[in-house]
């Protein structure tokens, strides 16, 4: 069972590892959003992705979604050294990829519903507001434990059991903490980047930093020796 002391010690490991990618992925994500706005032939080809997106409709976020969430972690993965215990087979990763087509639709309803209530204007009260909903609400209590217990019941090769154990033990949630904190890591920067962009362009540019993001919650969901 993991105590506090050593998701403590597992989410700073995860988030020194993981530093120079994700300030990386930041500096990506900003200088896409401000060639937006700044470089006319950028805007326009962006602009041609969100028409795109705006004519196929909800097919896009399921298909991009299951794309950068599901199936280009798991091909980086397999080039990754790994157990044989860990090594996922055809049926885990078509319910990955199945999970992440339901988040395209998911974050693409999430992001409609705060550009209809709290708007789409980018001034500082209008990112915060959205950035605070996303990363303190949405997040802590539906978005990471719904991701760690699917990724943990896959990881279990579908068995139900080891996951409702590990929910009745007391302290279960504290194994959510390096998951928590690394994802605070990755999207508190980049949902306040991402809400610079016109809602149409919102899911494509959320959907190169889940990339990055599901690679964290692979390897965080998995057992992990505390050292």
């Amino acid at each position: 069972m993991s105590d506090s002391p050593s998701s403590l010690r597992v989410s700073l490991r995860a988030a020194r590892a993981n530093l120079a990618p994700g300030l990386a992925l930041q500096v990506f994500a900003g200088a896409l959003v401000a060639a937006y706005f700044v470089h006319a032939p950028a805007r326009a080809a962006l602009d041609t992705l969100a028409a795109y997106r705006e004519r196929v409709g909800l097919p896009f976020a399921l298909v991009s979604t299951a794309l950068f969430g599901g199936l280009l972690p798991t091909l980086v993965l397999r080039l990754m050294p790994a157990s044989p215990g860990q090594r996922q087979d055809g049926w885990q990763v078509a319910a990955l990829t199945l999970f992440w087509a339901y988040k395209g639709w998911e974050v693409s309803f999430f992001y409609g519903v705060l550009a209809h209530f709290v708007g789409e204007s980018r001034d500082f009260a209008t990112i915060a507001t959205k950035t605070f909903i996303d990363q303190c609400v949405y997040s802590p209590f539906f978005t990471v434990p719904c991701a760690w217990c699917f990724y943990r019941w896959v990881e279990n090769h579908f068995a139900f059991a080891p996951v409702l154990a590990e929910l009745r033990r007391p302290g279960w949630f504290s194994g959510l903490l390096p998951l928590q904190i690394a994802g605070w890591g990755v999207w508190v920067p980049a949902v306040a980047i991402i809400f610079q962009l016109p809602t149409s362009l919102q899911l494509p540019l959320q959907n190169l930093v889940c990339c990055f993001y599901t690679l964290l919650v692979a390897c965080l969901t998995r057992p992990v020796a505390i050292k």
